[in-house]
C-alpha cells in the first residue's frame, strides 16, 4: 500500500511538473475571408508526433516545453506556412494564422470533392461542381434540374446516368451512386434516387464525379457517384423565405393541350441557420403544390381501363417537407462533435410510363401505364466525429430510413433500411505526407411488397458489408498517388450470395502552378437490387417482368486528364479535358420484350437483363470562369461537352428468348435493335452540350441556360412490334405510337432557360425564371413527353 501511494505521489509530482514548465500555443486558423480551416494540422516541426487540429472554429491549443519552436500549419488546397514562436513556462502565446491558396484569384472556384474530401486538384477521377448560387438562380424545385445542367450527365425519368452508364430505367437500379451528407440516398429495395428528400434550400455544393468509383463510393458508383453538401451556420443567423409562383404554357400543338384550368405551379422553402453557443441547429422546409403536364389516361371507345382510370385532379402533385441538423460541439473534449440529421416528407405524386400518343394525346397518358403514388418516408442519421490533436479523425455515421410507398394498382411497398459506416483517418506527416482513409459500411433493407412476388414470397431482404481502404501519398509537393480497395458482400434473402473485391490506383502531377495531369484506374461493381430481380408488375398491355437469374454487373475505367488554370486579363477559370474509357461485364440492361408465353400478364413489357459485354469510350471538357466586367460587373460561364461512344462487344451473344408472336424468339443484341449496323448501345444520346452564362450588374442578374442533346441512335425492335400489334388489335388495345416520332421527330433537342433578378434593401430579391422558354415539344426517352415551357415569379427574403 505504501508502494502505491509512492509511486502515485510521483506520477502526480511529474505531471504537475511537466504542466509547470510547458507552454501552450494557441489561436485560429482561417482563410482571407476569416472563414475557420476546420481540421488544419499544426504540427511541431522537430516533432511530428506533437501537434494538434483547428476544431470547428478553427481554434487550436498545444502544450510543449518551453523554447523557441517552429510549426507547421497545413490545409489541403492551401500553401503551408511555418510559424516560430518562444514559449514560456506556464505562459500561453497566442497566434492566428491565415492560409491562403494556391493561386488567391481562383479561390472563388477552388473545392473540396468526394467521400474523403479531398482538394480539386488531388482527385485522379473527372468532378463537376454544380454552385449554390446556380441552384438558387435557377429556381430549382427539384434538384434533377440543377443535376441535368451538368456535363456528361443525364436525368431521365430521375435516373441519374453518367457518360451514357446505362439506357433508361425509370430510376431503379441507379448505376450513379447519391449521397447527401455522405449518407447513401437510394432507396434499399430499388437502388432509385430519392431526390425530393434534397433540402435544395440549403445545398452548399454539389459533386458529381464520373467514371467507375466503386472503391470510394460503393457499390452503386460503377459510373460515377453524386456527393450533395449541406451548408452548417456560419458566425450570422440567417432566416431565408423563398416564395414561387408561376404556370405550365399551352404546348405549341394546341389539340394537345389537355386541361381548362389554370395550370399552377407554386411553393414555399423555409430555412433557418444559427449557432446557439456550441450547438449549430438548421431547419428547412419546403411546400411545393404542382398542376402538372401530364393528364389522366384517356381509353379509346373499345378499351377497357381498370387500372388507371382516375380523373386529371388525380394527377396532381403535393410535397410537404421537414428536415433539420442538430451538430453538437464538445466544450469538454477538443475535436469531438456529435449530432443528428432528420428528414420528413410526405408527397403525392405520380408515376407516368408512357404517352397516350405521339400528337393530341402528347401529354396524357397510356392507359394501364401511370400509377398513383402517396409516399410518407423519413430518416434519421445520428453522427459523431473526432478530430485528435495529431490530426487523426474519427467518424461514425448511421442511418434509420423508412418508406410507406402506397401506389394505385395494388402495388404498393414498404421498406425499413438500417445503415452505417465508421471511416479512419491520419495523415503522416513524418512518412511524406502519407494518407491513410480506411473504413467499414453496412446496409440491411426489408422490403415488403406484392410486385416483387417474383421471388415467391413479397417479403424480401438485402444485406450489404464492405470494408474499404485508400492511401494518398505526396511526393515533392507536385505528385499525388492514390491507391484504393474494397471488398464487399452481398446477401440476398438468405440465399443468393457474392463477394468481390475491387482496385483502383490513380495519379496526379502538378506540371505547372495551375496546370494538373491526372490519371486513373478503377474497378466497379453492382449487385442487382430487389426490384431488378423481382419485380413483377402489370399495367394493363405493357407490364414489368421479373428476371430472378440476374447476375452481378462489374466493370473497369480508365481515363487521363489535364486541368488548367486560365487568367487573361480579368478573367479567370479553369479548362478541363478528359478521355475516357469504360468496359461493363454482364451489362444490365432494361429490354423491351414479349415475355409472358400466354399473354395473360401483359402482351408485353421491360425486363433487366445481362447483355454480356459492352464498352464506351469518349471524351469530357469542361470549363468553369468568372470575369469582372468594370466597376460593378461581373460574369460567370460554365460550359461542357461529352461525347461517348457506347457500343456492344458481343452483338451476337444470345442472352434471352421471348414469345415475339413475328416469329424471332432469340435475344441479341442485333435481333432485338433497331439499328445494329453501327452496335451502338441503346437509348444513348453520343453528344450532350450543357451551357450557363450570368451576368450581374450591380443588383440586377440576368442568367441564360442551354442543353443539346444528339438524337438516340438506337431502341428495342420490340417497341415496333408491339406498336405493330396494338394497331392490328381492331381496337382491343389501344394502338401505343412511337415509331413515327422516332424516325421523324428524332434528330436531337436543344433547350433553352433564362433568368432575371433585381436584390434591394440586401434583404429582397425577386426573380423571373422560364424553363424550356421556346416551348419547345421533345421528348428525351421513349414513349415520354418532357415539359412544356413554365414561367415562375420567385420571391426571397433574407433576415
Amino acid at each position: 500500500m505504501i508502494r502505491f501511494i509512492i509511486i502515485f505521489s510521483l506520477l502526480t509530482l511529474t505531471a504537475n511538473l511537466f504542466s509547470q514548465n510547458t507552454g501552450i500555443f494557441r489561436g485560429r486558423v482561417t482563410d482571407n475571408n476569416n472563414i475557420p480551416l476546420i481540421g488544419a494540422s499544426i504540427i511541431l516541426k522537430s516533432d511530428p508526433t506533437i501537434g494538434s487540429a483547428a476544431d470547428l472554429n478553427g481554434f487550436f491549443s498545444i502544450k510543449v516545453y518551453p523554447g523557441s519552436h517552429a510549426f507547421v500549419i497545413h490545409f489541403t488546397g492551401m500553401k503551408s506556412d511555418t510559424v516560430t514562436v518562444l514559449l514560456k513556462s506556464g505562459q500561453i502565446t497566442e497566434k492566428n494564422i491565415t492560409l491562403v491558396p494556391y493561386v488567391s484569384e481562383l479561390k472563388e472556384i477552388e473545392i473540396k470533392v468526394g467521400k474523403f474530401e479531398k482538394n480539386y486538384e488531388e482527385i485522379s477521377i473527372s468532378v463537376e461542381i454544380i454552385k449554390a448560387d446556380l441552384i438558387e438562380s435557377k429556381n430549382t424545385r427539384n434538384i434533377e434540374t440543377a443535376l441535368d445542367q451538368t456535363p456528361g450527365l443525364n436525368i431521365l425519368d430521375g435516373e441519374a446516368q453518367i457518360r451514357g452508364g446505362s439506357g433508361f430505367t425509370f430510376g431503379v437500379g441507379s448505376k450513379v451512386a447519391v449521397f447527401i451528407d455522405e449518407m447513401p440516398l437510394l432507396s434499399g429495395d430499388a437502388g432509385r434516387p430519392i431526390w425530393d428528400l434534397i433540402p435544395i434550400e440549403n445545398i452548399d455544393q454539389i459533386e458529381v464525379i464520373k467514371g467507375a468509383t466503386s472503391v470510394l463510393s460503393g457499390a452503386s458508383a460503377i459510373s460515377g457517384a453524386i456527393y450533395i453538401r449541406t451548408k452548417y451556420p456560419g458566425l450570422k443567423p440567417v432566416t431565408r423565405i423563398t416564395t414561387y409562383a408561376g404556370f405550365y404554357s399551352s404546348p405549341q400543338n394546341k389539340e394537345a393541350k389537355w386541361w381548362n384550368d389554370f395550370p399552377y405551379i407554386a411553393g414555399t422553402y423555409l430555412l433557418h441557420s444559427q449557432m446557439i453557443g456550441n450547438l449549430d441547429l438548421v431547419v428547412g422546409a419546403n411546400l411545393n403544390f404542382d398542376h402538372g403536364y401530364q393528364g389522366a389516361p384517356k381509353p379509346g371507345p373499345m378499351v377497357i381501363d381498370t387500372i388507371s382510370n382516375f380523373s386529371d385532379k388525380q394527377m396532381r402533385k403535393q410535397r410537404y417537407r421537414l428536415n433539420f441538423n442538430l451538430r453538437y460541439r464538445s466544450k469538454k473534449i477538443q475535436g469531438l462533435n456529435y449530432g443528428v440529421n432528420g428528414n420528413f416528407l410526405h408527397n403525392n405524386t405520380n408515376m407516368a410510363l408512357a404517352w397516350l400518343d405521339d400528337t393530341a394525346g402528347f401529354y396524357r397518358t397510356y392507359p394501364g401505364a401511370a400509377i398513383l403514388q402517396n409516399i410518407t418516408n423519413f430518416y434519421l442519421d445520428p453522427f459523431f466525429n473526432y478530430y485528435t490533436q495529431t490530426g487523426i479523425k474519427h467518424s461514425l455515421k448511421a442511418r434509420i430510413f423508412y418508406l410507406d410507398n402506397e401506389m394505385s394498382n395494388n402495388q404498393s411497398n414498404r421498406q425499413t433500411m438500417i445503415i452505417g459506416d465508421y471511416q479512419f483517418r491520419r495523415e503522416y506527416a513524418f512518412l511524406n505526407n502519407l494518407e491513410f482513409i480506411g473504413g467499414l459500411s453496412s446496409q440491411y433493407t426489408s422490403s415488403d411488397a406484392i410486385m416483387y412476388g417474383g421471388s415467391g414470397s413479397p417479403h424480401n431482404t438485402l444485406f450489404n458489408l464492405s470494408a474499404y481502404a485508400e492511401l494518398n501519398h505526396k511526393l515533392f509537393q507536385l505528385i499525388n498517388l492514390s491507391y484504393g480497395a474494397r471488398l464487399e458482400y452481398f446477401q440476398l434473402n438468405d440465399t443468393l450470395r457474392d463477394t468481390k473485391p475491387i482496385f483502383r490506383i490513380g495519379a496526379t502531377i502538378k506540371l505547372l502552378q495551375e496546370t494538373n495531369l491526372r490519371a486513373s484506374y478503377g474497378q466497379g461493381y453492382r449487385f442487382p437490387t430487389i426490384a431488378e430481380r423481382y419485380i413483377r408488375l402489370s399495367m394493363g398491355a405493357i407490364a414489368v417482368f421479373e428476371n430472378p437469374d440476374l447476375l452481378p454487373e462489374s466493370s473497369w475505367n480508365a481515363e487521363i486528364g489535364i486541368k488548367q488554370g486560365l487568367k487573361f486579363g480579368k478573367y479567370f477559370g479553369y479548362i478541363d479535358i478528359a478521355f475516357f474509357a469504360q468496359e461493363y461485364i454482364n451489362t444490365i440492361e432494361y429490354l423491351f420484350g414479349f415475355w409472358d408465353p400466354d399473354y395473360t400478364f401483359a402482351i408485353a413489357g421491360f425486363k433487366f437483363l445481362n447483355t454480356g459485354k459492352s464498352k464506351i469510350s469518349g471524351i469530357d471538357i469542361s470549363h468553369t470562369g468568372m470575369a469582372k466586367a468594370g466597376k460593378h460587373g461581373k460574369v460567370r460561364i460554365i460550359l461542357g461537352y461529352n461525347y461517348i461512344l457506347p457500343k456492344t462487344l458481343e452483338p451476337d451473344y444470345v442472352f434471352a428468348h421471348d414469345y415475339n408472336p413475328g416469329g424471332n424468339s432469340e435475344f441479341s443484341y442485333r435481333s432485338t435493335s433497331i439499328d445494329p449496323s453501327n452496335n451502338i448501345l441503346k437509348y444513348r444520346f453520343l453528344h450532350t452540350l450543357k451551357g450557363d452564362i450570368e451576368y450581374s450588374y450591380k443588383n440586377w442578374a440576368f442568367g441564360f441556360s442551354i442543353k443539346y442533346y444528339s438524337k438516340i441512335e438506337n431502341l428495342d425492335k420490340a417497341i415496333e412490334d408491339f406498336e405493330k400489334a396494338t394497331l392490328q388489335s381492331g381496337g382491343s388495345l389501344q394502338p401505343i405510337l412511337y415509331m413515327d416520332y422516332f424516325y421523324n421527330h428524332n434528330n436531337g433537342n436543344a433547350i433553352m432557360d433564362g433568368r432575371v433578378s433585381y436584390k434591394f434593401n440586401k434583404m429582397h430579391k425577386i426573380a423571373i425564371i422560364s424553363n424550356n422558354f421556346m416551348n419547345r415539344t421533345y421528348s428525351l426517352r421513349p414513349l415520354k413527353a418532357e415539359e412544356m415551357r413554365t414561367i415562375l415569379i420567385q420571391y426571397t427574403l433574407n433576415i
